[in-house]
């Protein structure tokens, strides 16, 4: 089956929830789809997700708000419709303002971190929340957005054998069929053992090393490396006719002009490990830590590196989800809905 058709048909069914009305302040079984992204899927044009934990937990106040102005700004000059995706008042939003994007970045750590397993807790409460991986993977299924872009993906911590701390962007990767463009896992993880862990398709964009954030390489080599925006659409159409179930991660790697040094980056993180292991910071608390920790001890060279990739993945994201729409439309105009 088509997944235009799947993304039309999941319109359909969410066509009444479109606009809630506000007097219910919980919004309780409501998505609101902004009329931007709603026309782009009625019309099967290409449409990017955007995570907003980023926007609340990634940078300070006004940062935050001039850089998920600038990632959706690149989106749409290359082609695609940015859907950057959050929960506010209790309301999933697919699809922001820039007044909603304004009040999430002055929200800031405010927002709750919002993973899959937190979704019905925020809704049911009225709760502001900013979406992880996880969430910002389901909420684009469920209305059909089959591409996602982000920084980089959580994964398996150091010492992960241990600790089992192992982020939940991994098991949704194991679930739901959202492609994820990232620079890779980010660097403060486990990189082999994110990659062991990971049981779906990792290609790697232009490169036969699996990138690490801030470096380009991790010393990881993948299975797959594809070279163009259509060669990644290609995969992304295969393995939704093939009907896995399962995601794709598309590692990209940080553009060379913006790697920061990975000795001084390493560094940095051993620093901050040490730093977090003291103060018993754990759980979805420790990679905001360390990013801003790390952050400080380049003196802000982490930072500048984080916004340039995520800026990067928009780019290479949008045109891949152009790639992709145009595979469908193909289909369409030949009245051919191929399945594998």
């Amino acid at each position: 089956m088509a997944s235009s058709s799947s993304a039309l048909s999941r319109l359909s069914n969410l066509r009444g929830h479109l606009h809630p009305s506000h007097s219910n302040k919980g919004g309780v079984g409501f998505i609101k789809i902004s009329p931007e992204v709603s026309e782009a899927l009625s019309n099967g044009h290409a449409v990017v997700a955007l995570e907003s934990t980023i926007i609340s937990h990634g940078m300070p106040y006004p940062k935050n708000l001039e850089t998920a102005r600038e990632v959706e700004a690149v989106v749409r000059e290359n082609g695609a419709v940015p859907a950057t995706i959050a929960i506010l008042d209790g309301i999933p939003c697919v699809g922001l303002s820039m007044e909603e994007l304004e009040k999430l970045a002055n929200l800031g750590p405010k927002a709750q971190k919002t993973a899959r397993r937190d979704i019905a807790h925020v809704v049911a409460t009225g709760g502001n929340g900013a979406t992880t991986v996880s969430a910002t993977m389901f909420f684009a299924s469920m209305v059909g957005i089959p591409l996602f872009v982000t920084g980089g993906i959580g994964g398996v911590h150091r010492h992960g054998e241990h600790t089992m701390d192992i982020s939940s962007d991994l098991t949704e990767l194991g679930r739901t069929p959202v492609a994820v463009i990232s620079a890779g896992v980010k660097s403060i993880l486990d990189v082999p053992r994110t990659l062991e862990y990971l049981g779906v398709c990792v290609a790697a964009y232009r490169t036969n090393e699996f990138p690490a954030f801030f470096s380009e390489t991790s010393g990881c080599k993948v299975p797959c490396r594809i070279d163009t925006p259509e060669d990644c659409a290609q995969l992304i159409d295969a393995n939704l006719k093939l009907e896995l179930g399962t995601g794709i991660l598309i590692a990209v790697p940080i553009p060379k002009e913006h790697a920061a040094s990975g000795r001084l980056i390493e560094s940095a993180i051993k620093r901050a490990l040490e730093e977090a292991r003291d103060k018993n910071i754990i759980g979805n608390a420790a990679t905001p830590f360390l990013l801003a920790r790390v952050n400080e001890l380049t003196g802000g060279a982490s930072l500048a590196s984080n916004i340039a990739l995520v800026k990067n993945n928009a780019l290479v994201g949008a045109k891949i989800s152009v790639a992709l729409a145009q595979i469908k439309e193909r289909e369409n105009k030949g009245g051919v809905k191929t399945t594998l």
